[in-house]
């Protein structure tokens, strides 16, 4: 493989000098207040990028506003963020790609740095880490969220980011093509982390500004109800990425219970050679029964777990890594 360059004799970065295609996408959903400068703010920052908006049935005139602005604009019908950006991933093809909110509360002069990084480093995704700007930029209710959700996956996952559930982040071409989006709704930022940290790709955060929503853009966000889904989702992932501690788990309590009811079962028939408590030693027999049945099942799904990752490995590593010279038009 080709030592990565980033820049070229003239001085000149390869993202500048266009040597790789860069692909702003953009999902919005009723987003006509802010989309007109976000795709003109990032027509700034990257001028050498196409800026792409998919909405996501808009009842408002954000399609208009972002042809306007100079965007090309597609349309995915199912209602939620995992779908749109499932269509943007499927629908287009580039060396380098910049997902970002459509509300304009991201920096897109930041998008230089997470680019140049991603390549410098031969990385596979960067997120922009939100730094507040304005008290009201990033409420309460979301910081503690984030945080709890954070923290979760860390403990379950390993390390992980700062700002897990940021909007603005940068990928190369081969996690793009190379991700199982399963996610529908806004849980989809935890499945990008999740799939990364799983498989062990090389990623990285860079601090970005952060700031307030323009004045007349409401948040899509449900603080109670997508948090909720997000934390459902990890437990998925968690069921199918770590079987074996999650059945194990319930098998563990399983098999205690069972054996915490059989003990007086066992001292009366050692007494008195009888089964007086017939109902509770089938009880007991039931749970010990159940606990070796989930440690079964975990033992099983392990296996097809490491065949599904390996699979998942394989195909990332089919694709060419960002900074890799080939990959030059």
């Amino acid at each position: 493989m080709a030592k990565s360059k980033t820049k070229r004799a003239s001085g000149t970065s390869a993202v500048e000098s266009g040597a790789y295609r860069i692909a702003v996408l953009i999902p919005c959903y009723n987003e006509e207040v802010a989309v007109g400068t976000v795709v003109k703010d990032f027509q700034a920052a990257l001028p050498e990028a196409t800026i792409f908006v998919f909405d996501n049935n808009s009842s408002d005139n954000t399609v208009a506003v972002a042809r306007a602005a100079g965007a090309e604009v597609f349309e995915e019908r199912r209602q939620g963020k995992g779908f749109v950006v499932r269509r943007m991933f499927t629908d287009i093809e580039a060396d380098i790609y910049v997902l970002v909110d459509g509300d304009a509360t991201y920096d897109a002069p930041s998008a230089r740095r997470m680019v140049d990084r991603l390549l410098t480093d031969r990385l596979d995704m960067v997120v922009g880490n939100r730094v507040d700007q304005e008290v009201a930029a990033y409420r309460a209710g979301h910081r503690a969220g984030n945080w709890l959700l954070t923290s979760f996956v860390a403990s379950v996952f390993g390390k992980t980011f700062s700002d897990m559930l940021s909007g603005y982040r940068v990928f190369s071409r081969r996690f793009v093509k190379s991700f199982p989006m399963l996610s529908g709704g806004f849980e989809i930022e935890t499945e990008l982390v999740i799939h990364a940290l799983e498989l062990g790709l090389p990623v990285a955060e860079i601090d970005t500004p952060y700031f307030a929503r323009p004045q007349g853009s409401a948040s899509k966000l449900n603080t109670w109800s997508d948090g909720f889904r997000i934390l459902w989702t990890i437990l998925q992932l968690y069921r199918s990425e770590r079987p074996l501690i999650f059945f194990g788990v319930f098998g563990y309590v399983l098999a205690i219970l069972g054996v915490a009811l059989s003990i007086p079962v066992v001292v009366t028939f050692w007494e008195t050679g009888l089964v007086p408590r017939l109902p509770t030693a089938v009880l007991s027999m039931g749970l010990i029964l159940m606990a070796f049945l989930s440690f079964s099942v975990g033992l099983v799904l392990d296996t097809v777990t490491r065949g599904r990752r390996e699979m998942k490995l394989l195909a990332y590593l089919s694709l060419r890594a960002p900074g890799d010279e080939r990959r030059r038009l």
